[in-house]
């Protein structure tokens, strides 16, 4: 199970990875905008650093801000000013860089990095340290490590009881939570396999559900008129059931019944059909983890864990 998920998941995103020996770690990059720490317009610049910062030491992250977060603040050390013209100003300041437990409120690894910033304003002093930021250097990347390790170490402590929160959520059908739930637990943990088993479950669980729904609506909207227009509206939510959906072959034989009634007045498309079964495993491998993903893009994101980083300074 563990080498077919490898094998789609490696075909899946190897257009967005962009090193082959790069792995998913459910971590986030975070940077305050117009603040004490960094001035306006620095945020686009400082988390385009910290995702190279990841993405060198082998890690995909996150595009949404999670439980676990790598952020940096910038403490001021000493500022000249460089008579000109123009005058400009010279400054020597300290990255402090954190991966927290944001939730938790805890730093799991922290790093400090000396850089010096020339610029004709102090927005332009900030950001001409910022782009030199190093990243590659044994103590940065002994800093991601450190805090890889404690992420990982996280989940290997905490996935049983993640798993068995997913499976209760899908029984109260709260499916993309579950699924988000379990989705973010890394292939490196321990219990990555019991994790997959669980998506797998609870997403076929969420395909029979959303199966039975359409197919019932479909079957209302046919009803009102079997005509063309019926068998349109019919048709939309056809279109919406899953080949591996267990009322599948229901929905098939209404589809037929459609077809058959309205002939080539019906104008709609096929219903999705049946590939082979390591196409259709990466499919359904990719549907997961979607919708794991915009359950998680569509979360307000936490006051707490806002306040907790802009305290790091």
């Amino acid at each position: 199970m563990r080498k077919l998920f490898s094998i789609c998941l490696a075909a899946l995103m190897s257009a967005t990875m962009l090193a082959a020996e790069t792995e998913f770690l459910p971590i986030s990059v975070y940077a305050a905008d117009n603040t004490e720490t960094f001035p306006f317009g620095a945020k686009d610049m400082v988390e385009n650093k910290l995702t190279q910062l990841l993405t060198r030491n082998g890690i995909a992250g996150m595009d949404y801000l999670g439980q676990f977060v790598l952020t940096v603040t910038a403490t001021p050390l000493d500022k000249d000013i460089i008579p000109g013209p123009p005058a400009k100003i010279a400054e020597k300041m300290d990255l402090n860089l954190y991966i927290v437990d944001a939730y938790a409120r805890t730093i799991f690894s922290a790093t400090s990095l000396t850089v010096r910033g020339l610029g004709e304003t102090e927005n332009k002093c900030y950001l001409n340290a910022i782009s030199r930021m190093p990243l590659q250097s044994e103590q940065v990347a002994k800093f991601v490590q450190e805090g890889k390790q404690k992420i990982l170490d996280y989940y290997n402590h905490e996935a049983p009881a993640l798993i068995k929160r997913a499976n209760h959520l899908a029984k109260q059908r709260n499916y993309e939570e579950a699924l988000n739930l379990v989705a973010l637990i890394p292939q490196q943990c321990d219990h990555f396999d019991a994790a997959l088993e669980a998506s797998q479950d609870i997403y076929q669980q969420y395909l029979n559900y959303e199966c039975n729904a359409n197919l019932a609506a479909a079957r209302t909207a046919w009803a009102a008129g079997q005509n063309k227009e019926a068998a349109e509206k019919a048709g939309e939510f056809l279109a919406l059931i899953m080949p591996d959906a267990g009322c599948y072959e229901e929905a098939q034989k209404l589809y037929n019944e459609i077809r058959n009634k309205v002939l080539d007045d019906w104008k709609f498309q096929q219903m999705q059909k049946h590939q082979d079964s390591v196409k259709l495993e990466g499919q359904r491998i990719e549907a997961q983890r979607q919708i794991g993903v915009a359950f998680g893009q569509h979360q307000p994101q936490q006051k707490t864990t806002i306040e907790f980083l802009n305290t790091l300074r």
